[in-house]
């Protein structure tokens, strides 16, 4: 009687045939898609369009000085930085950051001797090395072992020298062709001091120090009020709400692109509509040592400190419960260098300093960076090298105010140190970084402080791991 009901099947019975089961591969791919949908969504449109203004004020500049100075093709540039962007912000769903490799930068602005074949051949490096050190699993290494204290001195070192090279742009006037100053800024007119006064105190109050729940402290202080009273006071709640909601950057960079067009009317002839000429770099045997020596050595360090291992613990903070890898991080660094160098491509890295500045203006999603890339990638497309006409214009003072506040909201991630002796090697590390213009001389002074005073403190019984050990383990 059972083998008579349908709706019990016989003992051999193993399910759907092969064709109505869904594929391994495509189950894979569509998890795929579904989290890069999810990391692309915009938590709140203003406030991501904002924030991917906050780091303009780093790469504009060095962009721009490379442009300038040793003919870097600020097209290719876009087009390829602009592709970055929306991959990593697809990624890592988080306004990660693609910055300028700022040793590399300053090697190639430093003096003749090191072009573009240079530039591209220590980018390379740099990015091949980081490759080999995230697939060997030496980077996640590193990053379990180096102490929480010097990781903060390297994170407010940084801060605090985006904040000291933003007061120059502000007090100097700035000539990126040749990487000097000409003398103090004037008060008055399109690039003075007022303006970039203007700017800081607009951006001051509608941002504030950083706080993301000042809506929800004016609905804690609300009481029952009368009828009369409480219309007044919804309508201010209301006007203030809308204020706290203006995206501050993106409204101060629309601004320094009207000013740009106003200081010099006719560079609209110098516009030429079209992607720029791309094609393979020819490194020869010089340019691979001189772009080892003098960019991929002193790169390295800031690369794995900066671009890798701060900005993973920096995005950990900010984003508690996301789960950051170094490995993948020196790896998706590593493959843009190794890939877009070839091309003339600048060198490019993560940095904190960027993220810092993209988070402090309202970036929370991927969606951030990947509206960034997609208006570079337009304008690389369309406009190409000719943009150099316009951003050349662009008044500096209002890139060194958007400059300030990153660097400030970088520096400000080191305000957890708990203990003195943390502060000791925090501070120690930040002070000779900024002294010596080395964060590789910062941190080795720093492992050393700290492995010190781990030894000055150490009992007898413990085992020797323990000097190494650090608060986030």
């Amino acid at each position: 009687m059972e083998s008579q009901n349908p709706q019990i099947p016989p003992p051999h019975f193993k399910g759907p045939p092969e064709a109505a089961r869904p594929s391994p591969i495509s189950g894979f791919a569509a998890n795929i898609v579904d989290k890069v949908k999810t990391n692309l969504v915009f938590q709140s449109k203003w406030a991501e369009l904002n924030g991917a203004m906050g780091d303009l004020g780093t790469y504009i500049p060095i962009v721009l000085a490379l442009t300038l100075v040793d003919g870097l093709n600020l097209g290719t540039t876009l087009i390829f930085t602009g592709v970055y962007n929306i991959i990593t912000g697809a990624i890592y769903g988080v306004p990660m950051p693609v910055q300028p490799m700022k040793s590399i930068a300053a090697a190639a602005l430093a003096g003749p001797g090191f072009g573009v074949p240079e530039i591209m051949a220590a980018g390379i490096l740099t990015g091949g090395i980081l490759i080999v050190l995230g697939v060997t699993g030496l980077m996640k290494l590193a990053y379990k072992l180096i102490p929480l204290s010097v990781v903060r001195g390297i994170q407010l070192a940084q801060g605090l020298s985006f904040a000291l090279t933003a007061v120059k742009y502000v007090r100097k006037v700035q000539d990126f062709s040749k990487s000097k100053a000409n003398g103090d800024r004037q008060w008055l007119g399109l690039d003075g001091l007022v303006l970039a006064i203007v700017c800081f105190c607009f951006i001051v109050i509608i941002t504030g120090a950083g706080e993301e729940c000042s809506g929800r402290r004016d609905e804690e202080t609300d009481v029952d009020l009368g009828v009369d009273e409480e219309r007044p006071r919804r309508k201010r709640r209301n006007f203030r709400k809308i204020i706290l909601a203006l995206p501050s950057a993106f409204i101060i960079f629309v601004l320094g692109v009207v000013l740009a067009f106003i200081r010099k009317p006719n560079v609209v002839h110098d516009i030429k509509f079209g992607p720029s000429a791309m094609e393979v770099v020819s490194i020869s045997k010089h340019a691979w040592k001189e772009g080892f020596i003098k960019g991929t050595i002193p790169q390295l360090p800031l690369s794995i400190l900066n671009s890798v291992i701060a900005v993973c613990k920096l995005s950990s903070d900010l984003f508690p419960g996301r789960d950051f890898s170094v490995t993948s991080l020196s790896v998706t660094v590593g493959l843009m260098n190794v890939i877009g160098c070839w091309f003339g491509a600048m060198p490019s890295c993560h940095g904190a300093g960027g993220l810092a500045g993209q988070y402090k203006f309202g970036g929370r999603s991927g969606g951030c960076v990947a509206l960034l890339g997609t208006a570079k990638l337009i304008l690389g497309l369309v406009l190409g090298s000719s943009l150099v006409k316009i951003l050349s214009q662009f008044p500096v003072g209002v890139l060194g105010i958007l400059l300030l506040f990153a660097g400030i909201e970088l520096a400000m991630a080191s305000r957890d140190m708990n203990t003195k002796e943390e502060s000791f090697v925090m501070l120690l590390c930040t002070a000779i970084s900024l002294v010596g213009s080395s964060a590789a001389l910062g941190f080795v002074c720093g492992i050393l402080a700290h492995l010190l005073l781990r030894l000055r403190d150490y009992r007898k019984g413990q085992p020797l791991s323990t000097l190494w050990m650090h608060e986030n383990q």
